[in-house]
C-alpha cells in the first residue's frame, strides 16, 4: 500500500485502488446506492490500454456487492486535459447528470 492509500485510510473514508499502471479513488455515498470516482489516474504510456476501464468495472464489482446501484464521476472543465476525461467518461458510458459553473456530474446505472 502506498504513502497517498495510508493517508487516505487514515483522514477519509475514501477507497483506492492501486496498480503499477495507475489508481482511482473512489467513495460510497452512504444511503443513497451510489459510488463516485473520485479521482482516476492512468500513466500516459496505459492511456490506450483500458487500464481506466478496468479499473472502474472493479469499483462497479465492489459497488454492486454493497448494493449500490449508481456510478457518478466528474470533471472540472477548466482543469488541464478536461477534454481527455470528458472523453474517459463518455467512453465508459457514462452521460450527464448535472453541472453548474465549473463542474460537471456524469452517471451511469450499474
Amino acid at each position: 500500500m502506498s504513502m497517498y492509500a495510508d493517508y487516505l485510510k487514515e483522514k477519509t473514508n475514501d477507497q483506492i485502488i492501486e496498480t503499477d499502471k495507475g489508481f482511482a479513488t473512489y467513495r460510497y455515498l452512504e444511503g443513497q446506492g451510489v459510488v463516485y470516482i473520485v479521482d482516476l489516474y492512468v500513466k500516459p504510456e496505459y492511456r490506450k490500454a483500458s487500464v481506466a476501464s478496468t479499473m472502474a468495472d472493479t469499483i462497479v464489482d465492489l459497488a454492486r456487492k454493497k448494493g449500490c446501484v449508481k456510478l457518478l464521476g466528474s470533471v472540472v472543465p477548466s482543469a488541464k486535459n478536461s477534454t481527455d476525461s470528458l472523453r474517459v467518461l463518455l467512453g465508459y458510458g457514462m452521460s450527464l447528470e448535472s453541472s453548474s459553473n465549473d463542474f460537471i456530474i456524469f452517471r451511469k446505472d450499474i
